[in-house]
């Protein structure tokens, strides 16, 4: 029996926030805590619509703030799945700041996500292969392996 296989398409979600006065941190920028929520939420969703069951946060990293965010602007957070490996996912999350003049939208986070999906018993279950269908989804799958390469020396060595 072949394995299930998906496409990046197939889970990539997108959501869109205000930024709102009770997300503001002290220095008058969008709360880090509260980014870090909405990416959390937007890779849940990504892993859970490729491996149709319920998932658990493993790791994050690579986590990088380009730019802050402020109040009243619109914030996308657009997530995909790069690698898989037999029951974990890697959910690259990338966040941007669109500008009302001109639709135009500006990076201001990139962060990966190591997703595991569970069974019913909440025990690790295989995830569905990732069909690789553009040169830039074949490169994203090279660089998580060596971002997964990473991982695994850092949890060897006690990080």
């Amino acid at each position: 029996m072949e394995a299930e296989r998906k496409r990046v398409s197939e889970s990539v979600v997108e959501t869109v926030h205000i930024v709102r006065p009770n997300h503001m941190n002290a220095a008058g920028r969008l709360f880090g805590g509260m980014l870090m929520q909405w990416l959390d939420e937007v890779a849940g969703m990504v892993a859970k619509r490729h491996a149709r069951s319920n998932v658990i946060t493993a790791s994050v990293d690579n986590l990088r703030f380009i730019h802050g965010a402020y109040q009243g602007e619109m914030v996308v957070i657009v997530g995909k799945v790069t690698y898989v490996g037999s029951s974990s996912m890697e959910v690259r999350v990338d966040t941007y700041v669109e500008h009302l003049e001109d639709g135009m939208r500006h990076p201001i986070n990139r962060a990966y996500f190591t997703m595991v999906a569970l069974d019913e018993n909440e025990k690790p279950k295989r995830v569905p292969r990732l069909i690789l269908e553009t040169e830039a989804e074949k490169a994203e799958w090279k660089a998580g392996e060596k971002r997964r390469e990473m991982r695994m020396k850092r949890k060897k060595e006690g990080f």
